[in-house]
Formats: structure tokens, sequence, C-alpha cells
């Protein structure tokens, strides 16, 4: 025990230790030897493997006081539990940890901070209510519930108390909460809780984008993100360096020990939500260690839903891997989950280098040479291999590869380090482009919160990726860009609305208008999931399907479909999309064009017993999502 608070005290000082070989191997032995420690471990890895993540977002059409509860409950014996709810310091985004199991989400202006729904305060439910089932692994999602303007009776009594647990601050967990980097959230007991105990770090904490000022237009978004054990409070260096009349710092705080894919997903909607809110046009990154790896994931597979990052600059990322987190996978009794993905053969380091980087996106990579020179050991920079800090994968997209007389940890509070990353920031220019003026209205009325339309750019005769912007349905007549000059067909839609599609042609610094009309659509929609879900699927980790479907057949009200099964990497979902083609792929499912009716949905799998479910299309009634759990024969 005391080898594991020696090891524990030097990640508190600083000294990063997750991937130095010495620090290790102390601490797996110290693990192993440690019962407690081993067993607080595995019961964190068996919750996240049995637990998923509700997402969804709250709205109302009226100005609030005090924060929003979400809260997801369950019913024992009669008894409303609470299992897990969060904070909201306005209307946006929210997440919630549920273990396997059918759950009730509802949401409240909590006006005096109490944590209890008292009399008079604004509530709203998911649905009248309707149950969410949550499976183990992935993310649900659009659990969306609105908060009307005027009193209504919810399935909670006034009175209810969310939590008998008061604490001192309420902390939000919406993308662009202000904060001070002092604050004791962002303490080192917190950064190492994050790492080795990342589900009791989310449930507390959540993952979050957060500000040290109110959002303002005039300036560049720099986007910090930190490594292993570490806290935006590790860029309090860079921060207080940086031209901030140009410049504002946001932070990305996550679990470092979770699954490094689940947190670039993570990264995803909340970068999604903030700028669907402030309709920023660009962002820099600039991420220390593994969180290069977290930034690389994150602008790798998803740029075609966010492509507004400019300039990347990492420095000392492991970008070959670490041969001790394969080590640790291998010896030790329980395991940290990014020790998975940080060996140096894992599939998600080599997902990173399946594509390369958008063209739009320029990339400096930073790393220090002094290290250990010990010769039973490779070069480093005292933490990480030189072999994997210069992977020649990643050098080979760099516009320039900067060394610096420091090591992993010293890097982000070297002056010679910033004066080069200030000296890239303040002459970095975003290549040209053009600009659009989406206009959009709705031609009909309904019940309940209004889709949130897309849009779809196609490039037109050259080779180039296509583009998916997500808008609010307030949005109308934002301008969006810029985007690369070009020839493109511009394609606005819902899930439930119609649209349609449109020649553009974008030219440099200029905007070119287009308008939209949307009419309904009924669809049933849902995904797939398995009994048998593979281990590697955790909460929060996007889909991961296993088991071959062999048919999905829609009848009732006159109509009978069989949805085209699509499958492999090289399938371009436009194709389907934009024409609103029923179709499957990867777990999910789709049925455009529907009447008004009952319908019976028929889902065969090899090896699974048939899928049989009652869906029904009625007028105002809200689209909800299905999860199909297949149960094996």
């Amino acid at each position: 025990m005391q080898a594991l608070e020696s090891a524990m005290s030097g990640l508190k000082k600083g000294r990063p230790l997750v991937f130095n070989s010495m620090a290790a191997t102390l601490l797996i032995i110290c693990l192993a030897a440690t019962g407690c420690a081993l067993i607080k471990l595995k019961k964190e890895n068996a919750e996240v493997l049995a637990s998923t993540v509700l997402v969804g977002r709250i709205s109302t059409a009226f100005p609030g006081k005090g924060p929003i509860i979400v809260a997801a409950y369950t019913m024992n014996q009669g008894k409303r539990e609470v299992v897990h709810f969060t904070v909201l310091h306005d209307l946006g985004e929210y997440e919630l940890m549920v273990a396997k199991g059918t759950y009730y989400v509802f949401a409240y202006w909590d006006k005096n901070s109490n944590l209890i729904y008292d009399d008079g305060e604004p509530a709203g439910q998911y649905g009248d209510p309707k149950k969410v089932f949550a499976p183990a692994g992935g993310v649900v999602g659009e659990i969306n519930i609105a908060i009307p303007e005027k009193a209504q009776k919810i399935d909670v009594p006034s009175g209810f108390e969310i939590s008998s647990v008061k604490p001192d601050k309420l902390y939000s967990r919406l993308a662009g909460a202000i904060i001070d980097l002092d604050d004791k959230l962002f303490s080192e007991e917190n950064g190492s809780k994050g790492y080795w105990e990342g589900t009791s770090f989310f449930k507390a904490f959540g993952g979050n984008i957060y500000f040290l000022e109110e959002y303002d237009p005039q300036k560049i978004p720099i986007l910090f993100i930190h490594g292993a054990a570490g806290t935006p409070k590790g860029w309090k260096y860079f921060v207080d360096n940086i031209d901030r009349t140009r410049f504002q710092p946001w932070f990305f705080y996550y679990p470092s020990g979770a699954r490094i894919q689940s947190m670039s997903y993570l990264l995803l909607w909340k970068l999604q939500n903030l700028q669907a809110k402030y309709h920023f046009d660009q962002l820099y990154i600039s991420a220390h260690s593994m969180g290069g790896l977290v930034a690389r994931s994150f602008i790798v597979d998803h740029s075609a839903l966010f492509p507004y990052v400019t300039l990347f600059v990492s420095l000392a990322t492991p970008w070959g891997g670490a041969g001790m987190a394969e080590y640790g996978v291998k010896q030790s009794p329980a395991v940290v989950p990014c020790w998975i993905d940080m060996q140096p053969e894992s599939a998600f380091i080599q997902s990173l280098y399946r594509t390369k980087m958008p063209e739009t996106v320029s990339f400096y990579m930073f790393y220090g040479h002094r290290g250990s020179r010990n010769p039973f050991r490779s070069n480093n920079d005292r933490t990480i291999a030189f072999s994997s800090l210069l992977d020649r994968r990643a050098q080979s997209e760099a516009k320039m590869n900067y060394a610096f007389n420091e090591d992993h940890a010293s890097i982000i509070c070297s002056k010679a380090v910033l004066e080069q990353f200030n000296a890239i920031i303040n002459t970095f220019e975003a290549k040209n482009g053009g600009y659009l003026s989406i206009h959009f209205s709705y031609g009909h009325t309904f019940k309940g919160e209004r889709p949130d339309p897309g849009l779809i750019l196609q490039p037109i005769g050259k080779n180039g990726a296509e583009m998916a912007i997500r808008l609010s349905a307030n949005d109308n007549g934002r301008i969006l860009g810029p985007f690369p000059p070009g020839d493109y067909l511009a394609t606005v839609g819902a899930l439930t609305a119609i649209g349609h599609s449109l020649p553009v042609t974008i030219e440099n610094n200029e905007a070119r208008e287009l308008k939209y009309v949307l009419t309904p659509d009924h669809v049933i929609t849902g995904t797939i999931i398995s009994d048998l879900q593979s281990k590697d699927w955790a909460a929060g980790m996007p889909y991961h399907e296993n088991f071959t479907i062999q048919s999905i057949a829609l009848s009732g009200s006159g109509i009978h479909r069989k949805l085209d099964l699509l499958d492999g990497e090289d399938v371009n979902l436009l194709e389907y999309l934009i024409p609103r083609t029923d179709c499957y792929y990867k777990g999910n499912f789709i049925f455009y064009g529907l009447p008004l009716g009952e319908f019976e949905l028929i889902i065969r799998a090899q090896g699974y017993k048939p899928f049989v479910k009652k869906c029904f299309i009625k007028t105002g009634k809200p689209l909800i999502p299905i999860i199909a759990e297949l149960t094996p024969e």
C-alpha cells in the first residue's frame, strides 16, 4: 500500500507516470497487491460495460432562473429512485449514465437550487411519461424534453427530492459553463480520479467543455485538451500568455481513463451543441499527450459532421501508442480502459490513420527530447518513446515538427514552447472560403418541438468530402461557413421533415442565399442491439454491431416493406438519406414516408429469435426511436 501511495503521490505532483515503464510496472504490481484498489478498478470496469449514456436536449420557449435539473429515475416497489442526475446552467444538451434497465426522465427549473422539485417550478418529462430502455453499452439519444411556460402535470409529485446530498456548489455540465482554472473541480485529485475511476468521475462531474468567460464572437476559440490524469489547470501557463484580445480559451475536461473513442464521440456531441448555439466558424485545438489522440480521433472520424477545425497543435502525443499499455493489458489483473486503446497494435491506434486529416486542418507536432538515456530502454521524453512521439504516419501529415529541450511534463510549461505556439496561432490564417445563408420554414403545424434540420453539402464534379451541418429549428437566416469554393448540391431536411436539394456555387468571401420549405414526414426508426454485445462496447462508445441481420420488415396500414441491408465501410449513406430511402446500416434502421396507423415490425437475425413489435403513428405523437434488443435462440 505504501508503494502505491508513493506512485500516486508522484502523479499528483505532476510527474506523468501512466506510460513510464518503471511507474507503470510499479502501479501494476501495487494494484495486484492492494485488494481494495484492484476490487475498485474491476468494479468500475464492470459498471461501465453494464451501463449506457442517455443523451438529449432540454428546450423551452421562455427564459428561466436557476439551474435546470435533469434526472433519470426508476420505480422500486412503488417508490421513485433517482439513479443519476445532471445540472445545466441553461437550456441545451445533457448526459446521464444508467445501468441496463428501463427509466423515466424528467427535467425542471430548480429555482432555489435545493435539488427538490418544488411546487410551481416549471417542469417537463420525456413522453407522457415514456419509459426509456437502456441497454448495456453505447449511447441512447434523442431523449428530448420541452419545458412548457405554463405549469403542467407531470408524473413526479412536488416535493420530490433528487438527492439527499447537497453539494456546496452545483456544477453545470452544459457545454460553455463558465469556471475559473483554480476551481477545485480541476484539482489534481479529480484528475487522478478521472484516470483511475472514470465511471465514478463521469457520474460526479460528467465530461464537458468549459469557458473562462462569456462567448465572444470576435475571438477565435482555442480548445485545450489535457492528457492522462490531467485537468484544464495544466494549461494555465499557456492560457496566461496567449493574446486574450484575439483568442478565447476553452477546455475539454473528461475522464481520461475511459475508452478514447468514447471521449472523441463525447467531444463531437459537446462541440456540435456549442456550434449550434454560438455559430462560430473556426476552432483551434491544442492537445497534450493522450489528449492528442482524442483530438485526432475526433477530427478523422467526425470532420464531416464538424468541419470547423482549422488548426491542430499536438504536444508530446504518443502517436504510435505505448508498449507499457500493452504490458498492462496482458499482465494486470485489472485494466484501465484507455490502456486497451493505447496498445501499439490496437484497433484504435490503427483507426487513427485509416484516412488522412482533412486538407482544411493545418497540423503541427511538438515534442521534447530531454528524456531518459537508459541503455535498456528506447530513447524517450521520460514517458513516451521517440518511436511513438515521431510515428511516421502522424509526421507525414504535419506541416512542421518542432523539437524542444523539454520532457513529457515540462513541455506545457516551457517558455520556448509557448513562444513557438504563439508564433503559429498569431500568424495562422485559415484558407479562404465562401458562405451560405440558409432560410427555411415549416410548411405545417405540429404539437411539441419542431424537428431540428440539417444541411448536407455534396461536391459536384470533383473529389471532396461531404459535409453535414446540424442546425437548430431557430436558425432560419443563419449564415454558415466558410466552405471551400466550388459547385455543390445543398440539401436541407430533418428526420421527420422533408426538404429538397438545390445546386449552388460557393465563391471566396461571397454569401449565397438558399430557401427551403420543410413538410412533415412520418418515420419509424431505431437501433438493434444484442444480449451478446461485444465486451468492448462500453457506455458512451459509438455503436458496435456484432450480429448478422437477415431481414427487417414493416407491415400495416396498407403497406409491406423490407429494408435494404447495407454493409461495408464503402457505403455512402447519403445516397439513401437524401432521397429518404428505407435502409439498415450498422445496427440502425429507418422507414420513411409512412401513413398514420398501426404497424408490425419484424426483425430477423442469424442465431436470434425474431423481434416483433407493434408500432403506432398518430397525429401529434412525437417520434420515439425504437431500441430492439435481440434474444439468442
